[in-house]
């Protein structure tokens, strides 16, 4: 497998795009901003961030400096299979990032279809154990569903928004079999976050984008969970071997 990041060489680069759509300047992944685990850790609320392997292109905080050098590396989880004994144990942290491996990623041309498995199993840990009544989970794709969008993205400046990409919120207090028909951005999941922990704001999408509001109704009892019926559990990524398959080299 390529090693990105910090852990990359200094000839593992990604495309920019300018605003003419033009592919013609690389660059290190390699970054040093404040990030959300920041606004975490000064509120003294744990996270962890669940990832297949180190130095894959998919682990975020390894982009880092701070995080990636720093004693924030620890709460990096590898195997992304650790949050299943963490919701056992009682130790899940109080946010947590879960990334998938290559083949259960549902990325176009890359999936060996274990995808909805993957995410059944993890939400079945959470909703069967003590931390369904506290907990909203946010699952989302890096791409679109047919690589089209009829409606026009809404341009803030020459790089976004773009084409809608699918969010489904699992929650004992979302509105069920709701629809949301509001313009959400990734800056959303930051927003709710930031909000329902009393952080501080980034100052970047997060503070543009909406907080998600719509998709709940915190003024009822808790809905019961109800088990999602999967081929695959968890159990079942457990036992698989970790796959080395590259992810999302389409760049």
């Amino acid at each position: 497998m390529n090693k990105f990041n910090y852990d990359g060489s200094p000839q593992s680069v990604v495309a920019m795009i300018d605003p003419s759509g033009n592919e013609d300047h690389f660059l290190r992944p390699c970054f040093d901003h404040p990030t959300l685990s920041d606004l975490l850790d000064a509120k003294g609320v744990s996270w962890k961030y669940y990832s297949p392997a180190a130095g894959d292109l998919w682990v975020g905080p390894d982009a880092i400096s701070h995080i990636r050098f720093g004693a924030d590396w620890a709460k990096v989880s590898i195997p992304n299979t650790n949050i299943f004994n963490d919701i056992a144990t009682g130790t899940l942290p109080g946010v947590s990032w879960v990334i998938p491996t290559g083949p259960s990623s549902d990325h176009a041309l890359g999936t060996d279809g274990t995808g909805p498995s993957w995410v059944a199993s993890i939400v079945n840990a959470i909703g069967n154990s003590q931390y369904w009544n506290s907990t909203a989970i946010f699952i989302t794709w890096d791409d679109w569903g047919g690589w089209y969008d009829h409606v026009k993205p809404t341009q803030y400046n020459s790089y976004e928004l773009s084409f809608r990409v699918p969010m489904i919120v699992i929650s004992p207090f979302v509105k069920a079999a709701y629809v949301s028909h509001v313009q959400h951005e990734f800056g959303s999941i930051l927003h709710f976050t930031e909000e329902q922990f009393g952080l501080a704001s980034l100052g970047y999408t997060d503070a543009r984008a909406d907080d998600l509001a719509d998709c709940f109704n915190f003024n009822r009892a808790a809905l019961p969970f109800q088990t999602i019926p999967a081929p695959m559990r968890g159990a079942d990524f457990l036992r698989r071997p970790q796959s080395s398959a590259p992810v999302d080299t389409d760049f």
